[in-house]
C-alpha cells in the first residue's frame, strides 16, 4: 500500500499542471452542484416562508365582472359581494364543507392621532371574529375582535406591532398600549390588541369590528372579500367541483348565470400550494440535472487525463509487465490515481460549496423584495443537507473510479514487446 501511495504521489507531482486542471474540473462540478441545490432550496424555503401565516385550506371570494348575459342583464356587469353572502356558504350542501367564515371591508385614507402623533394614510379593515384563525393572525398583546364588539358596534381597534412601536417610541412592551385611546376622524377608538406583521412591510392596516366600520362611516352591505376555511376536499378535482358549486349559488343570488366563471373570482390556497409544489418539484429536478451535467464535465476530465497518462507511460507499463507486474496491479495503479484526484478535489469542492451557501445566506438570504407593498424574501436558509453533500461527493468518487477504469483497462492490455519497440522508435 505504501509503494502504491508513493507511486501515485510521484506521478501526480510530475504532472502538477495537468493534475491541478483536472482537479479544478472535479471541484468545480461538485461546487456548482451544491451551490445550485442550495440556491434552489433557498428559493423554495422563501416560497414557504411567504405563505406562512395562512391556513392551507382557505378560499377567498372577490366580486368580479360577468362574462355572459343572463336573465335580462347584460354581460360586463360588476358583481359585488355582500355581507349576507357569507350566510349562504354555511347553508345547504356548501355548509357540509365550510368551517369558519369571515368577511372584510377595507377602507383607506384615514388619519390616526395618538396624543401629539399623527399617522396618515391608515386603512381600516372591518372584520368578524374567526378572521384571526383563517389568516393565522399572531396576537402579541391583548385580544382580537369578539362577538360583543360586533353586536354593540364597539369602537375598538387591533393595531399592528409596527404602529405600536411608533406609539411606544420603538419599544416592544406592547401590553402598555392596551386600553390606550386613538382618534380616527372625530371618534375615539380603544386599543384592544396588537397583531404581528412582517418586520419590513408597509402594512398600515388596522382592524376594527365590521359593524363599527359599516355603521359609523355609513357604508352599505358591500364587502371587499369573503374568506372561509373548508374540509373534506382532499383532491384538486374535489376543490374544482366545490368552487363551481359556490359560484353557482352566489351567481344565482346576484342574477348572474350559474355557470359564469367570471362573475366571481376564487383564490384557493389549497390549489395554489399544489401548483407551487409542482413548480418547485420541476425546478428542483432541473437544478439536479444541471448540476449533474456540470459534475459530469469533471468526470470526463478525469477520464481524459488518465487516458493521456496511460499513453505517456506506455513504456513504463511495458517494463513493469516485463518484470512480472500483473494486469490487475496495472489497473489498480491507474484507478488509484483517478480515485485520489477525485476524492481530494471533490472534498475541496464540497467544502467550498457549503461555504458559498453560508455566504449566500449572510448576503442575499437577508434581503427582500418589495412587491406591491409586500416584502418577499429572495432566499431563506439556502443550505444543502450535509447528507446530500456527502452523497453527491460519494457519487462523484464512484463515477471517478468508473472513469478511471477505461484507461486502466488500456494500461492492463499493454504488451511489453510493443511498449519497448515503440519507445525505441
Amino acid at each position: 500500500m505504501k509503494d502504491i501511495a508513493l507511486e501515485i504521489w510521484s506521478s501526480l507531482r510530475r504532472n502538477k499542471l495537468r493534475t491541478c486542471l483536472t482537479g479544478f474540473a472535479v471541484a468545480w462540478g461538485i461546487f456548482m452542484l451544491i451551490v445550485l441545490l442550495g440556491a434552489g432550496h433557498g428559493m423554495f424555503n422563501a416560497f414557504i416562508y411567504s405563505g406562512e401565516g395562512f391556513a392551507s385550506n382557505v378560499m377567498t371570494l372577490f366580486g368580479s365582472v360577468t362574462t355572459k348575459p343572463y336573465n335580462g342583464y347584460n354581460q360586463g356587469r360588476h358583481v359585488p359581494l355582500m355581507s349576507d353572502d357569507a350566510d349562504l356558504l354555511k347553508k345547504g350542501s356548501l355548509g357540509d364543507n365550510v368551517d369558519e367564515v369571515s368577511t372584510r371591508l377595507n377602507k383607506g385614507g384615514f388619519t390616526l392621532t395618538y396624543g401629539q402623533k399623527h399617522f396618515n394614510n391608515i386603512s381600516l379593515n372591518g372584520t368578524f371574529p374567526g378572521a384571526e384563525l383563517i389568516e393565522s393572525e399572531e396576537i402579541l398583546a391583548g385580544r382580537f375582535i369578539n362577538n360583543l364588539d360586533i353586536k354593540h358596534s364597539r369602537k375598538v381597534i387591533v393595531i399592528t406591532d409596527l404602529l405600536a412601536r411608533k406609539i411606544l417610541a420603538d419599544k416592544r412592551d406592547y401590553d402598555r398600549v392596551i386600553g390606550e385611546k386613538l382618534k380616527i376622524g372625530d371618534l375615539m377608538f380603544t386599543i384592544v390588541g396588537v397583531r404581528k406583521v412582517e418586520e419590513n412591510s408597509n402594512e398600515h392596516s388596522e382592524i376594527v369590528p365590521y359593524s363599527t366600520l359599516k355603521t359609523i362611516f355609513k357604508y352599505g352591505n358591500e364587502v371587499d372579500r369573503i374568506s372561509f376555511t373548508f374540509h373534506g376536499l382532499p383532491t384538486a378535482d374535489d376543490n374544482e367541483a366545490f368552487e363551481k358549486r359556490v359560484k353557482a349559488v352566489l351567481n344565482t343570488k346576484h342574477h348572474a348565470a350559474p355557470d359564469d366563471e367570471g362573475a366571481l373570482y376564487i383564490w384557493n390556497r389549497f390549489t395554489q400550494n399544489q401548483q407551487i409544489n409542482k413548480v418547485t418539484g420541476i425546478l428542483e429536478a432541473a437544478l439536479w440535472i444541471l448540476g449533474l451535467f456540470t459534475l459530469m464535465s469533471g468526470i470526463v476530465g478525469v477520464s481524459n487525463i488518465m487516458l493521456i497518462t496511460v499513453k505517456e507511460r506506455t513504456h513504463e507499463f511495458g517494463i513493469r509487465k516485463a518484470i512480472g507486474a500483473t494486469p490487475w496491479k496495472m489497473m489498480r495503479l491507474v484507478m488509484s490515481e483517478s480515485v485520489v484526484i477525485t476524492i481530494f478535489f471533490g472534498y475541496i469542492g464540497m467544502m467550498l460549496g457549503l461555504v458559498a451557501c453560508e455566504v449566500m445566506n449572510a448576503t442575499v438570504g437577508q434581503q427582500s423584495l418589495n412587491l406591491f407593498g409586500d416584502e418577499i424574501r429572495l432566499l431563506k436558509d439556502p443550505f444543502v443537507d450535509i447528507g446530500t453533500a456527502i452523497g453527491a461527493t460519494v457519487v462523484l468518487i464512484v463515477a471517478g473510479t468508473i472513469a478511471g477504469a477505461i484507461p486502466a483497462s488500456k494500461a492492463a492490455r499493454v504488451r511489453p514487446i510493443e511498449a519497448l519497440m515503440s519507445s525505441g522508435r
